[in-house]
């Protein structure tokens, strides 16, 4: 619920803080005293429409107007989710929300909220989600079409076949997507098979391995030195096992040290070992030598053959724009293009299918949400119309309008177009609620879907502006009643003119204006005050009699206040 309003520099009001409470709140006072401009304060703070008109005139230029709205929210309030989706952080257990809108002397405007930058649009998603203003602007609550099939379908409780129908629409749009997308893929296949079925062939006659190139260029660079490296090991091989070489003088080394060794007691027999592994690994290397000296004896047509196979890979890899090593999956690519193509029309078939299915299944659920909608309409009429005649719209006649949208305008929401209407008098067609009904009747029109509609509430707070407006009596009563039962269930702020709504209300604010005048002019400001119990009987007195509040308008006052609190 609404917990406090702050307001700074807004219009006629200097600075204003009002705690709120729940139940029935009720603001009441003279014609222009300001009980419009708390409303635009309000309307600002949850995000609508700012202009640099609405900064207190006579302060410095680069202030600003500032009103901060705080709600209390109970856990699990579906706002939580909106926060989230918005990468807002959310309060703290017991913490409040608090909305805050700056606008400056030039119109610019900012929003957050807990002191958190937001776009003017996040803050307007989040405010609709706490508080509605009837009466007042017909982008609010249910003036707004848009807001109708919802409020029809919290009124019916189709939470469960709304998310069926978001469900299956998008398992539709995906089965839809995927059928789309293979015919595209299919038909750009199939507008080059020629090319690539000739282009496949080719890469498949050369009959590509992995890593082929390197392999090539390895051994056609040990062919073409062939003779130079013969030509080393030869020399290599010469001083090792030559017959001056160094396994020859390693040899008679080793004999001569023999003998010195048996002489020397086994002192040289560590240096004998050592000379004995050399002697082995340079017989090891003799022998690698010879087996590569082996290797340079190429076949001439050999260099030829590997030139032609390498050069050929080189130009086909040019010739497709790629490296020889890409050869290999661009050939594979290929292949798997043309296994698609020779697949198209099985996997096309199971794709139309999958659609077709999916199209069916959705018509079903739409289909069934369509009836539960239709229902719900009879119901919401008649719960609407038994209420009209109680607040002096007898002639009056509510008409909620399911209208079964053509294929093109499905979506998640369904199949319908759900829009409220409204006949004023008989005989007359009905048309939307903004534009047929006068204020008065707009306003008691709003009270009787709010009142239909409160057991499925989307917000905690409810405004409206002079729902009482034309009534008096026992209408005026029946007014204040209704606000009454709705405040059990959400928290109802009223503007109201009737002594009858007064009385029910919990809470009682008065609104009043005053002039102040100095040397440097006059200076007009908006108040607000909380009445006490004493206060609240004499601003009734006063409604009940007008200028002049006499002991009969008091002992009046107690009565419609004892009245109305049975």
């Amino acid at each position: 619920m609404l917990a406090t309003l702050s307001i700074r520099n807004f219009v006629l009001i200097d600075s204003l803080d009002i705690d709120f409470s729940s139940g029935l709140c009720v603001l009441t006072g003279e014609t222009g005293a300001g009980k419009s401009i708390l409303l635009d304060a309000l309307s600002l703070a949850i995000g609508a429409r700012a202009d640099a008109s609405q900064v207190r005139g006579g302060i410095e230029s680069g202030n600003r107007a500032s009103i901060a709205a705080t709600f209390e929210l109970l856990p699990g309030n579906t706002v939580l989710g909106k926060l989230e989706e918005h990468d807002i952080d959310l309060p703290m257990d017991g913490d409040p929300l608090i909305l805050r809108r700056t606008v400056t002397a030039d119109g610019r405007s900012r929003a957050y909220i807990n002191d958190q930058p937001i776009s003017v649009g996040t803050l307007r998603n989040i405010g609709e989600s706490l508080i509605e203003i009837e009466g007042q602007f017909a982008s609010h609550g249910l003036l707004d079409p848009a807001n109708h099939r919802d409020a029809l379908d919290a009124f019916g409780r189709h939470g469960g076949l709304i998310q069926k129908t978001v469900t299956s629409w998008s398992e539709l749009k995906s089965a839809e997507k995927a059928l789309a997308e293979a015919r595209n893929e299919i038909d750009k296949i199939a507008a080059e098979g020629d090319f690539l079925r000739h282009v496949h062939a080719e890469l498949d006659e050369f009959d590509l391995k992995e890593g082929e190139e390197a392999s090539l260029t390895e051994a056609r660079s040990l062919m073409m030195n062939a003779e130079k490296i013969a030509a080393a090991i030869n020399h290599s091989l010469d001083i090792l096992s030559g017959n001056k070489g160094f396994q020859q003088v390693l040899s008679k080394s080793l004999r001569a040290l023999e003998r010195a060794n048996e002489q020397a007691s086994g002192m040289l027999k560590p240096a004998l070992e050592a000379m004995e592994r050399t002697g082995d690994e340079a017989a090891v290397a003799s022998d690698l030598l010879i087996d590569a000296l082996r290797s340079t004896d190429q076949d001439p047509a050999q260099l030829e053959r590997v030139d032609e196979r390498l050069f050929g890979l080189r130009a086909l890899a040019r010739k497709h724009g790629t490296n020889v090593d890409s050869l290999a999956a661009l050939r594979d690519g290929f292949a798997s293009k043309l296994e698609r193509l020779d697949d198209a029309d099985r996997d096309l078939s199971r794709l139309e299918a999958e659609a077709r299915e999916a199209q069916a299944c959705f018509d079903t659920i739409a289909q069934e949400l369509h009836n539960a909608r239709v229902s719900a309409a009879e119901a919401l009429g008649s719960a609407i119309n038994a209420e009209l005649p109680h607040l002096r719209l007898e002639k009056a006649s509510f008409v909620p309008i399911i209208e079964e949208l053509a294929r093109t305008g499905w979506s998640s929401h369904g199949i319908d177009r759900v829009t409220f209407e409204v006949s004023t008098n008989p005989g007359q067609p009905a048309g939307p609620i903004n534009k047929v009904a006068s204020g008065g009747e707009l306003a008691r029109l709003l009270l009787a879907l709010k009142v239909a509609l409160s057991t499925s509430n989307r917000v905690t707070t409810l405004v409206f502006d002079e729902v009482d407006a034309g009534v008096g009596g026992a209408t005026a009563a029946s007014v204040a009643e209704r606000l009454s039962r709705l405040s059990e269930g959400v928290q109802v702020l009223v503007v109201t003119h009737s002594p009858q709504v007064a009385a029910r209300g919990s809470k009682h604010f008065h609104v009043s204006k005053s002039i102040a005048v100095s040397t440097e002019g006059s200076n007009t400001t908006t108040a607000v005050m909380e009445l006490s119990d004493e206060e609240r009987r004499e601003e009734i007195a006063r409604m009940l009699a007008g200028a002049k509040i006499t002991e009969e308008a008091r002992a009046a006052a107690d009565s419609l206040i004892a009245e109305m609190a049975q």
